[in-house]
């Protein structure tokens, strides 16, 4: 007997996010959000901030099983701003086959004088799993993003360290229909680079990451991230002062470099390096460090103190990186 009613158009794991200004010309809202089994989507019912929506980015389970495909749309309206969060590390689990991908695409379009920051917790891919991962953002005029995207060498209680079997990501910013960045990364645990396995080659690296930055909210952060690079002791450089300089100088210190030589010295505890370059208008940041606690601490305080993600999108923003 045929069914009376009509064949449902829904596929799993897609989704849908749309943003746009109330009335008011202040308030951002989602007048849309639909997912399908194994995305999953959770609003607040009352943000707490008015600075931009809020949304959680999850998947049933907390993780995501060997062969499942997630495909999230996001469009940002004019004027509007989104801040998409997470609720713990995103957990791909193993794969029967290496043929077998875990697989997700974020297809992202932030209209004119609107902005999207995106600031999750790390993937965390287990032992033999294989995981494909591709994020595409398209901004028109005077658009802004910031895109933190990171990985982790999987669960060290269990002695993971880099055994998954495959990790693919590509990040793609396009203005005015130009690429302006294509940021990808393989990490293959069945390949020798150099005579080098994925885990020789991490050099005891526990997280890895991408900060990306484009557009006038986050202008100014990064310019920050280029200055404090500009500012980092040179290799092999030595500092040939007395005590009673060295003390003199530091008495004459402003605020911003005595936070500076603070985070000098965490940066240089905790093993964290990092660069930073500007590629064609947008701010690219790379960073590392041997466990993903002193990684959060790090870009955290970075982000913290600059201020602009604060100021532009409001503190639920930054919840996965404190």
């Amino acid at each position: 007997m045929a069914s009376p009613f009509p064949k449902s158009t829904a596929v799993p794991g897609a989704g849908e996010i749309v943003t746009c200004i109330l009335p008011d010309g202040i308030t951002s809202s989602l007048t849309k959000v639909t997912y399908q089994y194994p995305l999953k989507l959770i609003t607040p019912s009352r943000p707490s901030e008015t600075k931009s929506a809020l949304i959680f980015l999850l998947s049933y389970g907390g993780g995501l099983v060997a062969g499942d495909q997630v495909h999230l749309s996001i469009s940002v309206l004019p004027l509007a701003r989104l801040s998409v969060v997470t609720q713990g590390h995103t957990k791909i689990f193993k794969s029967a086959t290496p043929d077998v991908v875990t697989r997700q695409t974020l297809d992202v379009a932030i209209s004119k004088d609107a902005a999207l920051c995106l600031l999750p917790d790390p993937v965390q891919p287990f032992e033999g799993s294989v995981y494909g991962q591709t994020q595409i953002f398209r901004l028109e005029e005077d658009a802004s993003l910031c895109l933190l995207d990171w990985v982790t060498q999987g669960r060290t209680s269990r002695g993971e360290d880099w055994s998954f079997v495959k990790w693919v990501g590509r990040n793609e910013v396009w203005a005015g229909g130009r690429l302006l960045v294509r940021d990808a990364v393989i990490l293959d645990g069945g390949r020798e680079v150099g005579g080098k396995t994925l885990r020789q080659s991490m050099h005891a690296m526990g997280v890895v990451g991408t900060l990306l930055l484009r557009g006038p909210l986050v202008k100014g952060l990064g310019a920050f991230f280029l200055e404090e690079f500009d500012a980092l002791p040179r290799l092999g450089a030595r500092d040939w002062r007395s005590e009673e300089a060295k003390k003199m100088e530091e008495e004459k210190k402003d605020g911003r470099q005595r936070w500076r030589a603070e985070r000098l010295k965490m940066e240089s505890e905790n093993l964290v390096l990092w660069s930073a370059a500007n590629v064609r208008g947008c701010v690219v940041v790379k960073f590392g460090a041997p466990e993903v606690e002193a990684g959060r601490l790090w870009i955290g305080s970075m982000l913290a103190r600059e201020g602009s993600i604060l100021q532009h999108f409001g503190d639920h923003a930054l919840m996965c990186v404190k």
